[in-house]
């Protein structure tokens, strides 16, 4: 058999502040003979995701990715070669794979393997079904726990998991107001994703907004941004509300990253018997069939809108994960590569 050319992007450095392109290096290698228990997978696309950022910097839920090994993203591929029972040829399957041609690998880790249904749609896989969608679907249902009748308030409301998240709670009976950045991604989500109210955070004053928007304050706050709109969210929050701990975008680029000052209002939650609660999608992956279930229901009857922002090439996965953290990507991230 001919030798197979893979092309790769390697991390080549540890990342201060904003992600550079020169984080990442080009390389072209061979792949490499498969042993006993692996699988050979040539990718499809490529799911881009904040916490990429954590990965490409220390220690989080996953090991740092080592220097001049190939950068990761969860990612939908078609097995080419398998020494691994139960998986084929022709398999189309999921799970943390390089940003590269093919990927050798054995399947195991947090991001296990999974085998999905012949025809299923990549895009579709990394998005709605994905662990974008799951995130809104357990962060919303699970930790935010809303009922009818409640304001449900999210950040970065026009991304992937923020959009889901919102469209979720209106399903449930809430009354949603969403924060994003630009009129355009705000009317989008009064329009065509049916928030009640949108909060422009690049043109307005996010507390003062958030007084209008919210006059009985706030039951369910989903933040996926911290700094200074999670100190503006505590600060309107409504008896018994729930706080969900999802991301803190604005802070992954700045030295001290997540790990420096903590929010100045969080004595709002004392004050209003509140409760604040981070959480990993993994939790919940016993639940995983469940939450597809209702998140396909509601997407064929039109409830939850898929929006996705697409890429195309492995060449431009850099730039393109740099698209998160500057406000230029809308909806949910992906890269194919072709």
């Amino acid at each position: 058999m001919a030798e197979r050319k893979n092309r790769q992007w390697l991390l080549s450095a540890r990342p201060h502040g904003l992600i550079k392109t020169s984080d990442f290096k080009w390389n072209e290698t061979v792949v490499p003979p498969l042993k006993d228990g692996e699988v050979l997978i040539r990718n499809l696309a490529f799911s881009f995701d904040p916490t990429q950022r954590g990965w490409m910097s220390f220690d989080t839920y996953i090991p740092a990715i080592p220097l001049g090994r190939p950068m990761m993203a969860a990612a939908v591929g078609e097995i080419v070669e398998s020494k691994k029972p139960g998986f084929a040829p022709g398999d189309l399957v999921q799970g943390l794979f390089g940003w590269e041609d093919y990927t050798t690998t054995d399947g195991a880790g947090l991001f296990a393997m999974q085998k999905l249904a012949p025809g299923t749609d990549p895009l579709l896989a990394l998005s709605l079904f994905g662990i974008t969608g799951l995130t809104a679907y357990f962060g919303t249902l699970a930790v935010g726990q809303p009922r009818a009748g409640e304001t449900f308030v999210v950040s970065g409301a026009a991304g992937a998991t923020g959009s889901v998240a919102g469209m979720i709670a209106k399903i449930k009976g809430c009354r949603v107001v969403g924060i994003a950045g630009g009129p355009e991604k705000c009317a989008w989500l009064t329009g065509e994703a049916g928030f009640d109210a949108a909060i422009d955070y690049k043109h307005e004053n996010v507390g003062e907004a958030l007084g209008r928007a919210c006059p009985k304050g706030i039951d369910v706050y989903f933040d996926n941004v911290g700094g200074e709109i999670l100190d503006h969210a505590l600060a309107h929050l409504a008896n018994r509300a729930r706080v969900v701990l999802c991301g803190a975008i604005s802070q992954y680029n700045e030295e001290n990253g997540v790990f420096g000052a903590g929010p100045k209002n969080y004595f709002n939650l004392v004050f209003r018997a509140a409760r604040m609660e981070g959480f990993l999608v993994f939790q919940f992956a016993q639940s995983y069939p469940e939450a597809i279930a209702d998140l396909s229901k509601w997407y064929a009857e039109g409830k939850i809108k898929n929006k996705i922002d697409l890429a195309h090439g492995l060449e431009h996965c850099p730039e393109t994960l740099i698209r998160l953290f500057t406000g230029a990507n809308w909806g949910k991230q992906l890269l194919t590569m072709s």
